[in-house]
């Protein structure tokens, strides 16, 4: 089954654009002009993920994330004509897992929903279950426990923690980070990681000011702790 994108954006000639452009390329594609459409298309549609303007009517981009995301974790796209480092923050921060600036590539965008789809869904053919002091990381389900407490984490969280579980010392430059995540669309913006490594930590810590698991290797980037053993 093909998989299911949904395109919010108020401008209807950039929405039939994309439509067509990422059917071309063997998706199935439905379409919203604000964020309270967008809602309903989401709850009846369920899309593999979304592609979503900020700059909205009636409901905007980042009111739609908060509403989303209370009831679905659909990994998200952010799409728009807004460059400022904080509107992307917080973008990043409500939960979507990557952005693209307009005007853009259609090759671009079509490249990044692919790679945030296989994150989102690859499964090893034997799956590998990573644990330590308090964290099981289930590669193949996908599913991650901590203290006995089922997580839910963004596919870019996720495999944040995996990497970080896979090599416990180990201190990853962002840019290694963004490889892991995005891989050749990666565009110079390290200011993701440490975004996703927030939110991680809100998730995971005990107490994400005094972080237990996921230091900061300040000039580097960031490692797991050394002494939570991978078992």
């Amino acid at each position: 089954m093909n998989r299911t994108i949904l395109v919010v954006d108020d401008k209807k000639e950039l929405r039939l654009l994309v439509k067509a452009y990422l059917e071309q390329e063997g998706f199935r594609v439905v379409t919203a002009g604000d964020g309270q459409e967008a809602l309903y298309v989401a709850r009846h549609e369920k899309p593999d993920l979304i592609i979503l303007d900020l700059m909205m009517p009636q409901m905007g981009g980042y009111e739609f994330l908060r509403a989303h995301k209370r009831e679905t974790d659909t990994p998200t796209i952010i799409l728009t004509a807004r460059v400022e480092e904080g509107d992307k923050v917080l973008g990043l921060e409500l939960g979507a897992d990557d952005y693209v600036t307009k005007p853009f590539s259609m090759r671009e965008l079509a490249a990044r929903v692919r790679a945030i789809l296989r994150r989102a869904s690859r499964e090893p053919i034997e799956p590998e279950v990573l644990r330590a002091a308090g964290i099981t990381l289930d590669r193949g389900s996908r599913h991650v426990m901590v203290d006995d407490r089922a997580v839910d984490l963004t596919p870019s969280e996720f495999d944040l923690l995996a990497a970080f579980l896979s090599a416990p010392g180990r201190a990853f430059t962002r840019a290694e980070l963004l490889d892991r995540l995005q891989g050749d669309t990666y565009d110079g913006y390290e200011r993701t990681i440490d975004v996703h490594v927030r939110n991680l930590r809100t998730k995971i810590e005990p107490d994400p000011r005094n972080p237990r698991y996921v230091e900061t290797v300040f000039g580097v980037g960031y490692r797991f702790a050394a002494s939570e053993r991978v078992g």
